[in-house]
């Protein structure tokens, strides 16, 4: 009772950072070897951190490009839309050290957007445009303010 006692009260100290840890694995003989703890050989233990730890870095790196795309998509919409720049975004995409691309179905569909803006500014795009409007409508606007702009005008011409 009195080490079971001793054990949790060492633990939380251990926990609070104090240390006190040292005397438990001493009193268990536990091993201190951390290959030992996982059932491993120093060899494949070290090896096997090794991996972690490269698979780690592979991850923040896939990571840093994946933000370093969204940093991209989000200058660009800034650039489309004449937006302020965001220093962040130009820092990730720094980061990220090699040539930053949109996603290829991000860049499909700006590629679609700007194909359909430039329709829309073309001649063509123009003439589509005019097919939705009634011109007898135009054409009676423009007769009525001819004949009022006539009228104001030999108004004018006759009191000279």
């Amino acid at each position: 009772m009195a080490f079971m006692v001793k054990s949790m009260i060492s633990s939380q100290v251990k926990n609070l950072g104090f240390g006190g840890g040292s005397e438990e694995q001493k009193e268990e003989g536990g091993a201190s070897d951390p290959a030992a703890a996982h059932g491993m050989t120093r060899e494949e233990y070290e090896e096997y951190q090794k991996q972690v730890i490269e698979e780690k870095m592979e991850r923040d790196a896939a990571f840093t490009q994946k933000k370093a795309e969204r940093a991209c998509l989000r200058v660009h919409l800034r650039e489309k839309y004449r937006l302020p720049k965001s220093e962040m975004d130009e820092n990730q995409i720094q980061m990220a050290g090699e040539d930053v691309d949109l996603p290829e179905d991000l860049r499909k569909m700006v590629n679609e957007d700007q194909e359909e803006e430039e329709d829309k500014d073309s001649v063509l795009g123009q003439l589509q445009n005019l097919q939705n409007v009634d011109l007898d409508t135009i054409k009676e606007k423009a007769q009525a303010t001819f004949m009022e702009i006539k009228q104001s005008a030999e108004q004018k011409c006759s009191m000279m």
